[in-house]
This record gives structure tokens, C-alpha cells and sequence, in this order.
């Protein structure tokens, strides 16, 4: 049993240093911050308290109790099917992208309303707002292209005073566009984040999960629905995350003096090179690619700018 734990600890280490889930779950106060949470922990084979990731209710609960526990916040839905995200891995790519933005300022990060970041596809669960405001006091605008997705980041940021405040949310008409009728003539915009769809069709999408749920349990899981949920929108488009971080960066070159950074979470390592040479075709002057660690799971961040180090400094 001591070895488990000990290789379960040095896999969380991969998490950002500044990540409240860095050491793993608490369900012991998990619970006492959303007491519902108690009825899906159980006991694994290894000692240890867990739950079960194939379970949607489970998982939802277990989002509802980390938001309550570590980042103030009072009510938290999603509709049934919307994506229900894995908080630990939202809260590192923001932290990636605070350690960004410190990089301009003498490894200082950047917090409170002078900061401004576009979310482009919030999402049904309005999770980076969420964890971006807590952590660092910044300031958001966040697009999404889905009704009820909007309409629920819309009742999510009411029900918490502290993300209200802080957010704007803004209906993208245009599915085929990124940030157009998104960033407003007058706005600045200090780094843009994306979660894009990673597959290319529904069949990939359902592939993706078996084998994500199998390395969260190590069971057999042939019949299994979606853990995380996720409507066809947020998990695949046409091309996948290769042709949708690719129009995103044709885009970013209208809006090349609005926007500081631009980013975006890149699943696939495979399309890593495309994409870089992509972003250097639009003459952006800095590329970086900041790697991102789970502990069932690597990934990576692609971030590039048009403006100089100077041109970059937040007024």
C-alpha cells in the first residue's frame, strides 16, 4: 500500500506548483463542504478513498465539492450531457498562462482587473472564469456559440456575486468564427485561452474517452457513456483541434495589436508541428509551447504574439 501512495503522490507532482490539487483529493473535507458528495466515495483495492469516474453523478459531485471547497463558490450547475470538466487540469492551464504573463514582468504575475482574458468557448460549466477570478482577480469575457451553454455560464456566474462582477458573456453567431463580433474596436485583450474540440467525429470522441476512463480506473469500459459528459460541439468538429486552432490563428492576425498573447491547450503532440509553422506563416514574433502535466494525461499550451516585450506590458 505504500508504494501506491507513493507513486500516486509523485504523479500529482506533475500538476503546476501553485495547483490546490497538486497532493490530490480530500474527500474527508470534500465532503464537508458539499456533504452530497459522501454517498459516491468508496473504499479501492489500494486502501485509498476514490470514487467512480464512470459514474457522471460521481464526477459532477466531485466538481461541485472542489469548487465549493477551494474556490469560493456557492452554486454550481450544468445540463445534463454538458461537459463536465476536470477542474485540476483547468486550474493548470491557467496557472501556465499566469507564469506567461509574468515572464513580461519580471517574473511578477500580473493580477486583479487590470488583466483581461478571453475565454473562447466558456462553456456550459463557465469553469476558467471561475478558477481565473479566485486565483488572480482577473477580469473575463467569455464567448460560446451554444444556447444553453451560454445560458448556463450565464446562471452560474449570477449565483457567485465575485464571477458576475468579473465576467462578460458574449454570444458568438457565427460558428465558423473565432474572435470576430467576440472583441470589441476599443477592447485590449490580454491573453485569449481555448479549450478546443480535440476530435475530428463523434467515433474518435467516444474512442478518446474509453481510453481516458480506462487509464483513470484501469478496468474494461466497452459500453460506457461519457464520464466527463460533453455535447458534439465540445468534443469534435470537422478537422479537430488541427483545424480549429488553425483558423484560430489566421484570425489572430486581425486582432494582432488588441491581443497580447494568444493560446490555446493542444491534445494531440502529433499536430504540435503544423500548428507552430501555422503561426510562424503569420509572422507572429514570439511562438512558445508550455507543457502541461496529469497524472493520466500530457498535454501542452501553444502561445504566440504579435507585439514586442514592451508593446506586451499591461497599462
Amino acid at each position: 500500500m505504500k508504494s501506491e501512495n507513493s507513486k500516486k503522490n509523485k504523479v500529482k507532482s506533475t500538476l503546476h506548483p501553485r495547483n490546490k490539487h497538486r497532493n490530490g483529493y480530500d474527500f474527508k473535507n470534500l465532503i464537508k463542504s458539499y456533504p452530497t458528495l459522501e454517498k459516491f466515495v468508496k473504499i479501492t483495492k489500494y486502501g485509498n478513498e476514490s470514487i467512480d469516474f464512470f459514474k457522471p453523478a460521481a464526477v459532477k459531485a466531485l466538481n461541485k465539492a472542489l469548487l465549493f471547497k477551494h474556490y469560493n463558490i456557492k452554486a454550481w450547475e450544468i445540463p445534463a450531457n454538458y461537459l463536465c470538466p476536470p477542474i485540476p487540469g483547468r486550474a493548470d492551464y491557467l496557472h501556465a498562462v499566469a507564469d506567461l504573463l509574468a515572464d513580461d514582468y519580471s517574473n511578477k504575475i500580473p493580477t486583479g482587473d487590470s488583466v483581461t482574458v478571453l475565454d473562447i468557448g466558456i462553456g456550459a460549466n463557465c469553469i476558467y472564469p471561475i478558477i481565473g477570478i479566485h486565483e488572480y482577480g482577473w477580469r473575463f469575457i467569455g464567448s460560446e456559440t451554444d444556447d444553453v451553454a451560454w445560458q448556463s455560464a450565464m446562471k452560474n456566474a449570477e449565483a457567485n456575486p465575485a464571477i458576475i462582477q468579473n465576467l462578460k458573456l458574449r454570444k458568438q453567431h457565427n460558428q465558423k468564427k473565432i474572435f470576430e463580433d467576440i472583441i470589441r474596436a476599443d477592447e485590449e485583450i490580454t491573453v485569449s485561452i481555448c479549450n478546443p474540440p480535440f476530435h475530428e467525429s463523434a467515433e474518435k470522441a467516444y474512442k478518446g474517452t474509453l481510453r481516458k476512463l480506462r487509464n483513470l480506473t484501469q478496468r474494461d469500459a466497452p459500453k460506457v457513456k461519457r464520464n466527463f459528459g460533453g455535447k458534439p460541439q465540445e468534443l469534435w468538429c470537422e478537422g479537430g483541434e488541427l483545424a480549429f486552432v488553425g483558423t484560430m490563428i489566421k484570425e489572430s492576425q486581425a486582432y494582432a495589436k488588441q491581443c497580447k498573447w494568444f493560446t490555446s491547450l493542444i491534445s494531440k503532440a502529433s499536430n504540435l508541428d503544423n500548428l507552430y509553422e501555422q503561426v510562424q506563416a503569420v509572422n507572429a514574433l514570439e511562438i512558445k509551447v508550455l507543457p502541461l502535466g496529469t497524472s493520466n494525461k500530457k498535454t501542452r499550451i501553444i502561445a504566440w504574439t504579435f507585439q514586442n516585450n514592451k508593446e506586451r506590458l499591461i497599462k
